[in-house]
């Protein structure tokens, strides 16, 4: 009897451990956080069993990374990838490399980002591995966004979106979705920026009455973003007198949860206030501020954004040699980006314009293919017959 007792205690354990985690999961979704972390707390606090200890780690990094605490989000994923390892099981690993992958993604660390998701995807064959290979082609494709690399974000989100539509995945889908809307923003196509979160929210719509209340507003976010772009805001002045303090508070979130490329949207959105006020000396302070962010990260769109800002103050100065240095670090950041179309050679992304994605993921004015029309791509001469999501 004793001998029976004890090889059931292991198992009995495991099944209060997974009644706890339900039960956290119960209040956390009936927007009881605090005590929600408090019981998975405990349960991680004083449960043996590797496999619970995992299930309730990924509870504690979700949780962390809905509430903007990446830092605290990091840490349990590094514990979660010390767990796997000592399970021994490729499935575990795998999604703990992704979680590895989003917490650095969250913290702007984009090259660590994409190397946690080639390990990821280089682990192939594991049953979980064709269930989240989706989840990370989104995260390699904010990484490279987070980079300015447009050409291979669009990739990776078109991969993205064929996991999604393979596996019937909705929540993936809307994630992408609003993922795609984010970078027609960057581009300043503002009809396809409006269009991908609105595509989200009829998702969330149609599928997510069991989902998490950060889907509906992810979408209306991406939505309100692509809305203000497409109208012309009045009385820019009162504006900027209005968007100084929420800025300031902005600054504060964004600096607390570890977030630099929120900062240096931050001291974008500053310098332009400063700029319309005539203010420039504070401009140039709030626009190296943003520089020096965005160069820490390698995010070369800010950098552009910097130097292209910067340009139209030395030009109303009259200092020609500082004028000069930032038009030429503006045109090779240009470059670099490949921010032209391969068509007309123009630019992209500096004004509302519609744009076309080939397949292969290469950009083009819309207009340009419409005009000139194409059987394969202009720069890498790849079939563009196949249609594509993005």
């Amino acid at each position: 009897m004793n001998i029976f007792m004890r090889r059931l205690a292991p198992e009995m354990g495991q099944d209060q451990t997974k009644q706890q985690i339900e039960k956290g999961v119960r209040l956390y979704q009936s927007n009881q956080t605090d005590k929600a972390l408090h019981v998975w707390t405990k349960v991680l606090e004083k449960t043996s069993d590797p496999g619970g200890k995992f299930r309730v780690l990924g509870c504690l990094i979700t949780a962390h990374s809905e509430m903007g605490k990446y830092k605290d989000m990091l840490k349990y994923t590094l514990y979660q990838i010390d767990t796997a390892r000592e399970m021994e099981d490729p499935d575990y690993l795998i999604e703990g490399y992704l979680n590895l992958a989003r917490s650095n993604e969250k913290l702007c660390d984009f090259q660590k980002t994409m190397s946690y998701c080639k390990t990821c995807l280089n682990m192939q064959g594991t049953t979980v591995s064709l269930q989240l290979n989706g989840q990370v082609c989104l995260s390699m494709g904010n990484a490279f966004l987070g980079l300015s690399v447009f050409q291979k974000a669009l990739e990776s989100y078109e991969k993205a979106l064929r996991y999604a539509h393979n596996n019937d995945d909705k929540m993936l889908e809307c994630r992408v979705c609003c993922s795609l809307g984010n970078i027609y923003v960057h581009l300043k196509d503002y009809e396809k920026a409006l269009f991908f979160p609105c595509k989200a929210a009829e998702l969330v719509n149609d599928y997510g009455k069991g989902w998490s209340l950060k889907y509906r507003a992810l979408s209306q976010y991406h939505m309100s973003v692509a809305y203000r772009k497409l109208e012309h805001l009045p009385n820019a002045m009162e504006c900027c007198e209005k968007a100084f303090p929420r800025y300031e508070s902005a600054l504060g979130i964004m600096t607390e949860i570890g977030n630099r490329l929120g900062q240096s949207h931050v001291y974008l959105g500053v310098a332009k206030c400063w700029l319309l006020q005539k203010e420039f000396d504070k401009a140039l302070g709030s626009l190296q501020r943003a520089q020096e962010l965005a160069d820490g990260m390698g995010n070369k769109l800010s950098t552009l954004k910097v130097h292209c800002l910067s340009e139209g103050i030395y030009r109303t100065w009259g200092q020609q040699e500082e004028l000069r240095e930032q038009v030429v670090k503006f045109l090779q950041c240009v470059e670099e980006l490949e921010l032209y179309c391969g068509m007309c050679g123009e630019s992209i992304g500096d004004r509302d314009q519609k744009l076309q994605a080939l397949p292969c993921s290469h950009i083009f004015h819309l207009k340009c293919l419409q005009k000139k029309g194409t059987k394969g791509c202009p720069k890498c001469f790849k079939s563009s017959m196949k249609p594509g999501f993005v």
